[in-house]
């Protein structure tokens, strides 16, 4: 039993309810309502929990992130995305080992359930062989939160790997090998599970048509999303185009891949037809406002994606550009978008709430993102008892404008208490942090990515 807090619901009427309580059975909402009406079940309770002074969310999901990226922390500032690929991301994720990604993934995922994500899209793709990609799931269900490891896919090197200047050392294995590897990961990590494996075309530009349609139809056969990364940059429009002699989401649309299970991580470059075959699929686009920022890849077409029927969910796309707090990405996307159309009346921060619980639940098909009977038991106690949150006038604007990822004190995923006190009950944060600072040593030595950690550049 949860008690005494602020809960804001996201249900159908987007009740905020003052002096509320949650109870949960197993790993399921119980009920909810006000303190003085759950009394029943608070004698009932194992454990009552008092959340006076406390804001309780619907638990957060993270829709893109790449968390083997973790050890690339502050490197690569100032690039765009091919520069910033070729001559940062791409080396970095070739001397990658099981080891190091292990240690990387484990230290990605404590941030993110210390920051209040209950779920993380993680796009693996460094390496990605059957035993390492089963071990980076089970690093991030070692920290308790709910997942899908949506392996990278590369098979056979082609025109668009060369145009995009992808290492031909990524494409290990032919098509069929690849798509036979997903699902033999797959297999072991189904639909259902805590952490789950999605097939991950790892780019629209650089892989084959027949690792893209394979990918579909082991997701439609898996009963899981897919996951790829589109239209990010407006020069991937044009090197696709020299190959393909269309767009991106045209191309998909046409070969009849583009469904409710197309998950697409940014897709900013979409023209007004494209935008309507994404509502018209109810395929997610993916929103990451910071990285967007970072490396000036462009503004989502955020209203008219929404208009149109598409769903849209939220993400960080890694620590080694973002950082793995949903509440920056919140703060960030409200704020893009108003100054992008010079109207700040363009979002809300209801809005990106929105995106961060309920996009993400139905990109994934989590039965979350609301505190509601019979819904998930995925939640986020805020601790908002603190001098930038006086006085707490309007609590989801206060939260989403002056909220961080240090007020969460408490993260209950599926039912249990995952972070407790601000703190991880599942693994040793010094062990975890130990891990990855020795990995980060014998990465670089053998990247030689040396030159990006100058001081001062």
């Amino acid at each position: 039993m949860i008690e005494g807090g602020i809960v804001v619901t996201l249900d159908k009427q987007r009740r905020v309810i003052d002096d509320g309580a949650v109870a949960i059975s197993g790993d399921r909402i119980a009920a909810l309502g006000r303190r003085a009406d759950l009394g029943p079940h608070r004698a009932n309770a194992g454990r009552v929990i008092d959340c006076s002074g406390k804001l309780i969310i619907p638990g957060l999901t993270d829709g893109h992130t790449h968390l083997f990226q973790s050890l690339g922390r502050g490197l690569g500032d100032g690039m765009s995305l091919v520069p910033w690929l070729r001559h940062f991301m791409l080396p970095y994720s070739l001397n990658m080992n099981r080891e190091i990604a292990v240690a990387a993934v484990k230290l990605g995922a404590l941030q993110a359930a210390l920051s209040g994500t209950t779920m993380v899209v993680d796009n693996h793709y460094a390496p990605t062989d059957t035993e390492t990609t089963l071990a980076v799931a089970g690093a991030v269900e070692e920290v308790g939160i709910r997942g899908a490891i949506a392996r990278g896919i590369f098979g056979e090197m082609n025109p668009g790997a060369e145009l995009m200047g992808v290492p031909p050392e990524f494409f290990r294995w032919t098509d069929a090998q690849d798509l036979a590897i997903t699902e033999e990961c797959m297999a072991e990590r189904p639909a259902g599970s805590l952490v789950e494996v999605w097939p991950c075309p790892e780019n629209i530009v650089y892989v084959t048509p027949d690792i893209i349609e394979g990918s579909a139809e082991l997701a439609e056969a898996g009963g899981v999303r897919w996951h790829m990364h589109c239209s990010e940059a407006h020069d991937e429009i044009g090197f696709f185009e020299a190959v393909h002699a269309d767009r991106p989401v045209a191309w998909l649309e046409k070969r009849g891949v583009l469904t409710h299970r197309t998950t697409l991580a940014h897709a900013i470059w979409l023209d007004p037809d494209e935008v309507s075959a994404m509502g018209a699929a109810g395929a997610t686009a993916v929103h990451n406002p910071i990285s967007n920022q970072y490396l000036a890849s462009g503004v989502l077409h955020l209203e008219p994606l929404l208009s149109a029927g598409a769903n849209v969910a939220l993400g960080s796309d890694g620590v080694a550009v973002a950082g793995q707090d949903m509440f920056e990405a919140m703060k960030a996307g409200a704020l893009m978008h108003r100054v992008a159309h010079l109207d700040s009346t363009t979002t809300t921060v209801e809005q990106f709430l929105e995106l961060a619980a309920l996009g993400g639940a139905t990109m994934t098909g989590v039965n979350g993102g609301v505190i509601e009977a019979g819904r998930a038991a995925d939640l986020v106690i805020l601790d908002v008892d603190k001098v930038r949150h006086t006085p707490w006038n309007r609590p989801v604007a206060s939260m989403v404008h002056s909220g961080r990822s240090g007020d969460v004190e408490m993260v209950i995923v599926a039912g249990e208490i995952i972070v407790e006190d601000g703190r991880s009950t599942k693994v040793d944060e010094a062990e975890v942090r130990a891990a990855a600072t020795e990995g980060t040593r014998r990465l670089f030595g053998e990247a030689r990515l040396t030159g990006l950690t100058k001081d001062w550049q």
